[in-house]
């Protein structure tokens, strides 16, 4: 086997060099260097803007900015933008936002804003002896962090508690420090990876002048905020009279589709089979939003998944009841995210976006986000339950499959008329194009 070549100094490469590098891996090199440098900003301050984003850039990888209209949110009407390549999740969206616009519109309420942060270290000495010592501990963490936590309090935030957790029964010795933060409109990570580290010296320091502890008794580990925020989170909801639900599915009652709705949502309540693609289906608005507001998605889906399975079952994220003739469908939706630092004040688009939803706070980022999840998941499972899913799925890819055929742009409207009552697939789109001579060769193509 030929031995690979460690690559060094990529890093300290200019962008040119590390595009060119790249395209010379490729069978076609030149063509791939025009090809990625096509994507580049016309505009060369937001190119290197963009570049200093992040690490290694050679290019830009370019994703849809949709509009989902029509999304009231207690009582305020929003143009949603979402950032996401997936056509029918920004039809789904705005489709159910157009039906509960005219029915009340979504309503929500914030639960927390309580962040996470840990300090987990090995205490090799006597633990009674630090728990007695504890409150003075908590009070030098919070008197040395106060040049960084300073600027927050007056915005109404900062450290909201210091917990000492004694895990040592699971590993020998291991303990942490449990801090909890309130980061007012940012999504905090560097604040509360700032006051944690600091959190480590502090603590090393205040060990060494207690000459009653063993001199080799603490050992910290590591200091990181937590992804998993449960005490961040949003309610959110839509509710109406059965009696006036029969406009849902054009030949439906509203009680059968309440029905049928509330039994939907009961599978993915018991089948985790079921409940990790209803939630994904829930994610896929909430992450669209979370992306054109400048915020981490990634961050954002590992705790949604994780407060899933949080009671040791993995399960629904959304539930629905049905009581006294009204229909209510809500989501307790748990996830941090920010308007201000990161990129909110430094991506064009990013800020855009912002204005657009009238500068919203922390919070209300929050809502608008939890409630493009609920009405995404609500038009998924409205149509798995009545007419399936790939009816409109399938429709929504057809001009990415036409696109794929290389149609002509002059036949595409024919081919979308052909297609209005029949089911799509590629293979159907691809034998109707080679009938009707709009491609050469029905194999290849």
């Amino acid at each position: 086997m030929e031995k690979q070549q460690l690559i060094k100094g990529f890093s300290k490469k200019t962008r040119d060099e590390k595009l060119n590098f790249v395209s010379q891996h490729c069978t076609s090199a030149s063509n791939v260097a025009e090809m990625l440098k096509s994507f580049h900003h016309p505009n060369p301050k937001i190119q290197k803007l963009l570049e200093e984003f992040s690490e290694n850039t050679i290019s830009n990888f370019p994703l849809p900015l949709n509009i989902c209209p029509n999304l009231l949110v207690n009582g305020k009407s929003y143009l949603c933008p979402m950032v996401i390549e997936e056509s029918s999740v920004v039809a789904a969206a705005s489709h159910a936002a157009k039906y509960w616009f005219v029915h009340g519109g979504f309503h929500t309420e914030i639960l927390g804003l309580e962040k996470v942060g840990q300090v987990h270290f090995l205490w090799n000495d006597d633990k009674n002896l630090l728990f007695e010592k504890f409150d003075e501990l908590k009070e030098k963490l919070i008197r040395d962090t106060f040049e960084i936590t300073e600027n927050m309090i007056k915005r109404g935030g900062g450290i909201q508690s210091i917990e000492l957790r004694d895990l040592s029964a699971q590993e020998p010795g291991l303990m942490q420090l449990y801090v909890t933060f309130n980061t007012v409109d940012s999504m905090g990570a560097n604040f509360i990876n700032s006051c944690l580290e600091q959190f480590s010296k502090s603590f090393q320091a205040w060990h060494a002048q207690h000459h009653e502890f063993k001199k080799n008794g603490l050992e910290v580990i590591m200091c990181i905020l937590s992804n998993f925020t449960p005490n961040c989170k949003v309610r959110c909801w839509v509710e109406a009279p059965i009696s006036e639900m029969d406009d849902v599915i054009e030949g439906m009652s509203g009680v059968e589709f309440a029905r049928r709705f509330r039994l939907g949502i009961r599978v993915a309540e018991l089948d985790p089979h079921r409940s990790t693609t209803h939630n994904k289906g829930i994610m896929n608005g909430i992450d669209a939003v979370v992306l054109a507001s400048g915020n981490d998605f990634r961050a954002v889906e590992a705790c949604a998944h994780t407060y899933a399975a949080k009671d040791g079952k993995y399960t629904s994220l959304s539930h629905c009841s049905i009581e006294n003739g009204i229909f209510r469908f809500e989501a307790e939706l748990p996830f941090a995210v920010g308007v201000v630092g990161g990129l909110t004040n430094l991506h064009p688009l990013v800020k855009f976006c912002l204005e657009l939803l009238d500068h919203p706070s922390a919070e209300e980022l929050m809502s608008i986000a939890a409630a493009v999840g609920l009405a995404n998941n609500f038009s998924a499972v409205k149509n798995l339950v009545t007419v399936g899913i790939q009816q409109g799925h399938m429709k929504m890819h057809l001009l990415n499959i036409m696109n794929q055929l290389e149609i002509p742009e002059n036949e595409k409207p024919r081919i979308i008329e052909y297609f209005k009552n029949k089911v799509v697939s590629v293979s159907a789109v691809r034998n109707l194009a080679y009938k009707w001579e709009l491609i050469k060769d029905k194999l290849t193509k």
